[in-house]
């Protein structure tokens, strides 16, 4: 019993430092004879973006489900707030998982459920918050995202993008400081994906939260990476470009064939001369 304590409580390596929120640590996965991740490692630092691009079936969406337990790799470890994930059993993975956000592709709403509902759903069936207490932080949330007149409605009544900004209010209800988004906004319009990207925006430059955003949307990838939210005069928020310094706090990883191709900020993806890369931008 203590051997194995010793195992799940191992602490992740030095070398990534005491800022680093997400480690990946030479991960290895496969599927039957399909090898999926081949010895990725990686980090995220606090308050940090990390961007996962790739062509479909790269390994984008497992680096997330491994990230919430959901698998484990068959070689390597991951480390999220400094607790080896792939070693824990799943009454300690609960307790991880309450500083993970998720926000999944289609927004994954309740339909039978109100925006209000669905927003203080975990809060409530969870955390078992009073009704009263609930209701002030689903408010408070949907207000962030611009929806708190929406707050009756059922998702039926929304629009793709008005769902989707639900999904991120919903993900950020519990006040969690690691957000993961999976393809958020893959099937909408580019304006209404714009305003997606911004909640992104805003979380991670107001909330301090650590993002990692797996898509092939490159668009949106380059929109979040070259962008920063700011208060005006007035307090209203500002979507704005951003300086060369917050630009590289938000990091690209490309993934292919279960290999790290690239890491790197977003000037440097664009200044790549690698053949497979350069088809991938244009």
């Amino acid at each position: 019993m203590a051997e194995t304590l010793a195992a799940q409580d191992r602490a992740q390596p030095a070398s990534q430092g005491n800022d680093a929120v997400i480690v990946f640590d030479h991960v290895s996965l496969a599927f039957d004879e399909k090898v999926i991740l081949k010895d990725v490692s990686f980090t995220v630092k606090r308050g940090r973006t990390k961007i996962i691009i790739g062509a479909s079936g790269a390994g984008k969406s497992v680096t997330l489900k491994i990230l919430l337990g959901l698998l484990k790799p068959d070689a390597g470890g991951v480390w999220v707030n400094g607790r080896q994930v792939d070693r824990l059993p799943e009454v300690d993975m609960m307790q991880v998982r309450a500083d993970l956000g998720m926000v999944f592709q289609e927004g994954a709403l309740f339909d039978s459920l109100t925006v209000r509902e669905n927003v203080g759903y975990k809060l409530y069936e969870e955390f078992r918050l009073p009704i009263p207490e609930v209701d002030v932080r689903v408010k408070e949330v949907l207000g962030f995202v611009g929806l708190d007149e929406f707050i009756d409605r059922m998702p039926s009544a929304l629009s793709g993008g008005q769902r989707r900004r639900v999904a991120i209010a919903r993900a950020m209800a519990a006040k969690p400081k690691i957000l993961l988004y999976d393809e958020a906004t893959t099937g909408l319009d580019p304006i209404t994906a714009t305003t997606v990207d911004d909640e992104m925006i805003k979380l991670r430059d107001f909330e301090g939260v650590t993002s990692i955003i797996v898509t092939h949307q490159l668009r949106d990838a380059f929109w979040v990476a070259q962008h920063a939210a700011k208060r005006g005069p007035k307090g209203e928020v500002q979507i704005v470009p951003a300086d060369v310094q917050k630009e590289r706090d938000t990091e690209f990883m490309m993934i292919r064939d279960g290999l790290v191709l690239f890491e790197g900020d977003a000037r440097e993806l664009q200044a790549s001369q690698d053949p497979y890369i350069r088809e991938f931008l244009s």
